[in-house]
């Protein structure tokens, strides 16, 4: 029968084709009637069945038969629908649904044990070193390609799938195996680029299987993919920190949480490129004190640069402790420093906020006294807090979400009061540091002689009020410390001075420390009522452990979830019906977009430098008109766009 199919095909077929499959591949002309019979009726059945015998053979004979079979069937279900793609296997050339599923849960579930077994590899773990080691022994020589094969399909389909859940049960997985990676490095650069960008989307459990997905990469392989994961993750954040608003702040503070805990597990490595990105914003910040632009000022004035200087202040909070990551605290105390002194005036109080609350945590991370208090006591008295709010009561400011306030909302009740209540907040976080220093006494005194002078001043009794109960505070742990300074004979700057009330310190038994207590509880209140939603990834979310469990006493439940997970029709390739959710969410995206860009186009706009004095109402009318007047033509823009052209025009 074989010898007769060559002249079938030359009577049925083309002679000119027949010759060239004869010169070029003579295989494909040696088959017969029964092989073709014998293609045909293996399809999807069979590709199932040979599944479930690998399911009985694989995991406990090692059938490294069984092993390729279910690595080509698991290619052939990452591939499906590819065009293109490769046809030489026809055994599994068509697919269902049901074949896909079990064929992903199955492969995703039980191949890096596999693996393991068949490279001879401890069940769980492993360094880059033992990579390095096993790829010189003639077990990888024999079987890497099954495991190239796994990794690099299983990345092919990750770029396909567009059910979240789906994409977090396989990064989940793979994280079980990523210690092959070292093996493969243009692999493990594609794994490290597709795991941000899964890590950067918001939307339930993916950012953070994303985010261990990668912390595991960096603590197995090391220097192999450190420099690219720390430059990777801060350039994803840095993209997705360009507009705040109160739904997307805790995602934001998830990012930076994350980022963070990064850079915690190689810190000499994290100091480098902290180094350098720190050095970009100090570069950014000279060029606008020298140039004294709008446009250098809206480099330093917008959230990309402010949401970086918060990134590394959290940074350099988390690990003062170490000796490699201390260095960048004072550069980057004199950048914050130098932007809140940028262009001081009261519409960009929130900015200046900001700035002073990161100089506290570095304060109070790093033992290091700032100059806080000169920041908070100008602010308080600049002279539209000492006029009657013209504006009316207004919406209530969360100073959390803006940069800069519109000049509408700076005549505002509800800005005074925000502006005021905010200073009475961080001023004793500021005072409550110094309260057990034998040097208190001194360093309070200014203080209190201008927040006695704005009581005095303000016409505003709920101002007054809230000044004096501070002024109180203030003087109470000043008493507080001078009575326990009277029996000692050190001088300040003695050794002897840092123990000194340190017990206290440890239980926050000043009365300052305890109005701050007070005092953060009524903010958390106050920012409770401001924020209009939640999200399901808190702030906190990101606070891991720094070593890595070995047991796998999740994986039952996690394989409970695959089985509900792989349970669709979804299919690699399939119609424009399976991404219907992905252009939804692309549209509530936009949307949002839209919503926040109507409300910030007054915030991101940068007035030329102009001082809050008495000489700012006649400069800021002339240099501020064509900025108003522009503010004023940008809802007509974009409402232009939106109408349509009439269909009868008149040639005139």
């Amino acid at each position: 029968m074989a010898a007769e199919c060559p002249g079938k095909f030359m009577r049925l077929g083309d002679p000119e084709f027949y010759e060239f499959l004869k010169e070029h591949d003579k295989e494909l002309l040696q088959f017969n009637d029964e092989d073709i019979d014998e293609d045909v009726t293996t399809d999807v059945e069979d590709a199932a069945t040979d599944v479930e015998d690998a399911d009985l053979q694989v995991p406990e004979k090692g059938n490294i038969i069984a092993v390729r079979s279910l690595t080509r069937a698991f290619r052939t279900a990452c591939h499906y629908g590819d065009d293109g793609g490769d046809n030489s296997s026809t055994k599994f050339s068509i697919m269902s649904s049901s074949v896909f599923n079990k064929i992903m849960l199955f492969v995703l579930s039980e191949m890096d044990a596999i693996l393991r077994k068949l490279l001879k590899l401890p069940r769980s773990g492993g360094k880059k070193e033992t990579i390095m080691d096993l790829m010189n022994t003639k077990h990888w020589k024999n079987y890497n390609h099954l495991v190239k094969s796994y990794l690099g399909n299983a990345l092919h389909v990750l770029n396909q799938m567009t059910d979240m859940e789906m994409i977090s049960f396989t990064l989940r997985r793979l994280k079980y195996s990523s210690i092959f990676l070292a093996a493969f490095p243009s692999l493990l650069r594609k794994y490290i680029k597709v795991a941000l960008h899964f890590w950067a989307t918001d939307g339930g459990a993916l950012p953070v299987v994303s985010f261990l997905f990668l912390r595991e990469l960096c603590i197995r392989l090391g220097s192999d993919c450190l420099d690219e994961c720390f430059r990777g993750i801060y350039k994803a954040y840095v993209l997705n920190c360009q507009c705040i608003n109160a739904v997307k702040l805790q995602h934001l503070q998830f990012l930076g949480n994350c980022v963070i805990d990064l850079f915690g597990v190689d810190v000499p490595t994290a100091y480098q490129h902290a180094f350098v990105f720190i050095r970009q914003l100090a570069m950014i910040l000279r060029d606008a004190l020298n140039t004294k632009t709008k446009e250098a000022f809206r480099k330093v004035y917008e959230w990309k640069f402010i949401n970086c200087l918060e990134l590394w202040t959290g940074a350099i909070c988390a690990h003062s402790s170490e000796a490699d990551f201390s260095p960048p605290a004072y550069p980057l105390t004199q950048i914050i420093s130098g932007v809140a002194r940028l262009v001081p005036t009261m519409r960009y109080f929130p900015l200046r906020l900001r700035c002073v609350k990161t100089l506290n945590r570095i304060a109070a991370a790093t033992s290091t006294f700032m100059p806080v208090s000169m920041l908070l006591l100008d602010m308080l008295e600049m002279k539209e807090l000492n006029r009657h709010p013209t504006g009316g009561v207004g919406k209530a400011v969360d100073l959390r979400t803006i940069l800069k306030v519109s000049k509408p909302t700076l005549k505002t009740r509800a800005f005074q009061e925000a502006c005021v209540f905010s200073v009475a907040v961080e001023l004793p976080e500021h005072l409550a540091q110094w309260s057990y220093s034998v040097a208190f006494f001194e360093l309070s005194f200014i203080p209190l002689v201008r927040l006695r002078s704005f009581c005095k001043s303000t016409n505003v009794e709920r101002f007054r009020k809230e000044m004096r109960q501070l002024i109180h505070q203030i003087e109470a742990s000043s008493e507080f410390t001078n009575e326990r300074c009277m029996p000692i004979s050190f001088l300040p700057n003695d050794l002897a001075a840092m123990s000194f009330l340190e017990d206290e310190k440890k239980s926050e038994a000043s009365p300052l420390s305890q109005y701050v207590l007070t005092l953060r509880q009524r903010a958390q209140q106050r920012n409770d009522m401001l924020t209009e939603s939640s999200v399901l990834v808190g702030e906190h979310s990101s606070v891991f452990g720094k070593k890595i469990s070995e047991s796998d006493e999740v994986d039952d439940a996690w394989n409970e979830e695959g089985a509900s997970v792989f349970n669709s029709s979804w299919l690699p390739g399939g119609d424009s019906k399976t991404k219907k959710p992905k252009e939804i969410k692309q549209k509530k995206k936009k949307r949002k977009m839209e919503e926040h860009n109507t409300v910030a186009v007054d915030e991101d706009v940068v007035e030329e430098l102009v001082l809050s004095s008495d000489e700012e109402e006649s400069a800021s009318d002339t240099l501020s008109a064509g900025e108003d007047d522009n503010e004023k033509l940008v809802p007509t823009r974009h409402q232009s766009k939106k109408q349509k052209p009439p269909t009868n025009i008149s040639k005139t």
